[in-house]
């Protein structure tokens, strides 16, 4: 009789769930929009992953990928998950480019679905339409995969991913594959007419229908929404004034960065290596479109470990 070594199974086991962490993280990430949620969710998949007859697994990553999005769907449903998002209280956790977490990023729709506008309209859908959005679009499942995961029918899948993409390009604003040197020109562009007090200039490069939202650094119970060109130049004029920076600040002048948020362009705002403030930007025809400003502490933490482990490029203000 041949004797298996219950240990070296065990660690064998273990390096086929490390090998989909990446993977899974990235799906629970887009199914919850917070980085913290998603690293909570795939903890206790391997949980689940330890439990189970492992012998009795034949595809570990189908198995995996459906434990995960079950428990994102449950969390989805979950009576805190639901008071928090349906008060308005709610912006995805943004995420420097090159986090693994972001997860696949070989084709623009799969760029497209981990970037901030789309997170934010996912809130729209219900948890059923968004595991079938992600699962799809993302991750390039096809329906027969998707309806066993979800334990619902080919057909059911096929409407569920027809009303979600309905809802998110009706939504949408901005968007499309963006020059790396455009984004970056148009960014400066704001930073400088923002910072300097030119209105008509931040007016020049808003659309017609941009719009700015903003978590109020967490102190707000509701959303901040700016939506004509004139007030958002308005919010934008006085949150970049040197003056109003050193009092945020207690006297600290962060110093700001170019970056790329979940694959859009973005400034970052660091005082003591510590990422403090965030607006990423996104853009169509060479203007721009949607403001995201985020600098709620609990939503910066992964972004701030990723920005210390890398050299960062010179600060676009040396000076303000």
């Amino acid at each position: 009789m041949i004797r298996v070594d219950s240990t070296a199974t065990d660690g064998f086991d273990t390096s086929l769930f490390e090998a989909s962490r990446n993977r899974l993280a990235s799906l629970a990430y887009r199914m919850l929009s917070s980085a913290a949620d998603a690293e909570d969710i795939v903890q206790d998949a391997f949980l689940h992953w330890q439990a189970a007859d492992r012998q009795r697994i034949k595809v570990p990553e189908a198995w995996l990928t459906k434990i995960v999005t079950n428990l994102c769907l449950d969390r989805l449903r979950s009576a805190s998950a639901r008071r928090e998002r349906t008060v308005g209280a709610w912006l995805p956790e943004p995420l420097l480019d090159g986090d693994p977490m972001l997860g696949p990023a070989d084709s623009f729709e799969r760029r497209e679905s981990v970037s901030l506008a789309v997170l934010t309209l996912m809130e729209r859908l219900s948890p059923l339409e968004r595991a079938v959005y992600v699962l799809r679009e993302a991750f390039s499942y096809r329906h027969t995969e998707i309806a066993e995961i979800l334990g619902i029918t080919e057909s059911a899948s096929q409407q569920h991913l027809h009303r979600a993409r309905r809802r998110i390009t009706a939504a949408r604003r901005g968007g499309g594959e963006v020059d790396p040197v455009s984004a970056r020109r148009i960014v400066e562009e704001f930073l400088a007419a923002a910072s300097s007090g030119r209105t008509e200039r931040l007016v020049a490069l808003l659309t017609d229908d941009a719009i700015a939202i903003s978590d109020g650094a967490g102190l707000t119970q509701k959303l901040l929404r700016y939506g004509t060109p004139r007030h958002i130049a308005a919010v934008a004029l006085a949150g970049f004034n040197p003056a109003s920076v050193r009092r945020r600040f207690a006297g600290d002048m962060p110093t700001v960065h170019y970056a790329l948020v979940n694959g859009a362009p973005a400034i970052l705002f660091v005082v003591d290596d510590q990422v403090v403030g965030t607006v990423t930007f996104e853009t169509a025809g060479g203007k721009v479109a949607m403001v995201f400003g985020i600098a709620a502490p609990a939503r910066l933490v992964r972004l701030t470990e990723a920005w210390r482990q890398r050299e960062p490029d010179a600060p676009l203000v040396t000076r303000w």
